[in-house]
């Protein structure tokens, strides 16, 4: 047995107009932004599932036996559906931000529920207790910043990039280049961030009128910085013009600025200072909408709450590639695996089991069934359960790991 979902749309304003109406076969007259489709059991934006004429909550139908829809040791263990799956549609940045590990998320929701802050409140940091590690993986070419860079590497970004800058401006980003002078890396990309948010107000300003201005479009240096100077300084200033005030459009000279090509995805585990920039992706995550921000948004920023989760080890992330065999992409996480299913030359067959959401990206393959199920629609599998697809198309299939 499988379930048709009727899934949310989020409409962030950084969210696209075009890529989600266009895979579900939509015109977007109003230009609306559409920034995810969720697919899960959140209660900040349920899945409901198609039961004849009526609509059920996926959570309620998870809830009437467990052990039957999501296997006897997974309901055991977690009780009901431990992820949240998304279609992310980004058309301007999302904000900088991080995720709490588990501990840490389980300390901080007591602590505000505590305090009694609301869970809708504005200044919330944390809206449930647990944990938000996450894989995306690139539908289109995907941008994002993720992790930071080395030390080093971001003073010889910011001598390309800030060298020309006023000296008075040069003068108040001093403590950020001494910060990164610091022997041990962590250290310094702590002092660094710090500084950072202690910027003066007027300074931040200044910085955004340099890099949005024409003196912030001056000649990188040469060499090998070269070229990672222009993309950094190309995003800084889309930053600065969208953003001004705020001292983190300089973040990609401090993070990995990167390019997803389709079918290519990362990884991030708690801690992991991240911004997705421009793109079309799939988004798997376990059930969580904790977010610590750090920049690019209007809305709340904790700073000692951010620097308090934060992993400040430099470094690049691993860019993963599905398994040729199984499609799936590796992560070390209990509460879900991705896995990309493709179907070609019109005689591609996939199966998917249970317990799993998968959602069409690419085509209007055939289950086995007979149904059509046409781009960005999908289905829960229970445990026990296989859907079947054939015909072109792409799909990704997210689901609870077998125990080991």
């Amino acid at each position: 047995m499988l379930y048709r979902l009727r899934n949310t749309v989020k409409h962030y304003d950084w969210g696209s107009p075009d890529y989600i109406p266009r895979l579900l076969g939509l015109v977007n007259n109003a230009g609306e932004p559409w920034a995810e489709l969720w697919m899960g059991v959140h209660p900040s934006g349920p899945s409901r599932v198609l039961r004849g004429e009526e609509e059920t909550p996926l959570a309620e139908l998870i809830a009437e036996d467990p052990a039957l829809y999501l296997g006897g040791e997974a309901a055991e263990r977690f009780g009901g559906l431990p992820f949240l799956f998304k279609l992310l549609a980004a058309g301007k940045p999302l904000s900088i931000q991080a995720h709490p590990n588990l501990e840490q998320a389980r300390e901080g929701f007591k602590r505000e529920n505590e305090a009694g802050i609301p869970l809708d409140a504005a200044n919330r940091n944390y809206r449930d207790s647990n944990h938000k590690p996450e894989i995306v993986c690139a539908i289109t070419p995907f941008t994002a910043l993720c992790g930071f860079r080395e030390p080093d590497e971001i003073k010889e970004l910011f001598g390309a990039v800030l060298g020309p800058a006023p000296r008075r401006l040069r003068d108040n980003l001093g403590p950020l280049e001494e910060a990164l002078a610091l022997p041990v890396p962590r250290q310094a990309l702590r002092s660094f961030l710090a500084a950072l948010f202690a910027l003066p107000p007027g300074a931040a300003g200044e910085l955004c009128s340099f890099l949005a201005g024409p003196g912030g479009a001056g000649p990188p240096a040469g060499g090998t910085a070269g070229s990672a100077a222009r993309a950094a300084r190309a995003q800084a200033a889309r930053f600065a013009a969208l953003y001004p005030g705020d001292p983190s459009v300089i973040a990609p000279l401090y993070l990995n600025l990167i390019t997803l090509r389709p079918g290519e995805a990362i990884f991030l585990p708690a801690g992991v200072l991240h911004a997705y920039i421009e793109g079309f992706a799939v988004e798997l995550m376990a059930n969580s909408d904790n977010v610590l921000r750090g920049g690019l948004t209007g809305k709340h920023i904790d700073v000692p709450e951010l620097m308090r989760v934060l992993d400040f080890s430099p470094g690049k992330l691993r860019i993963l590639t599905a398994d040729p065999l199984s499609g799936l992409y590796a992560s070390p996480c209990l509460e879900f695996s991705l896995r990309m299913l493709r179907g070609e030359g019109g005689k591609g067959r996939r199966a998917e089991e249970g317990p799993s959401i998968t959602v069409v990206t690419e085509g209007a393959p055939r289950l086995f069934s007979g149904e059509i199920l046409p781009g960005g629609n999908s289905v829960f599998i229970p445990a026990g359960n296989t859907a079947g697809l054939e015909g072109d198309f792409t799909a990704f299939a997210a689901s609870i790991p077998a125990p080991a």
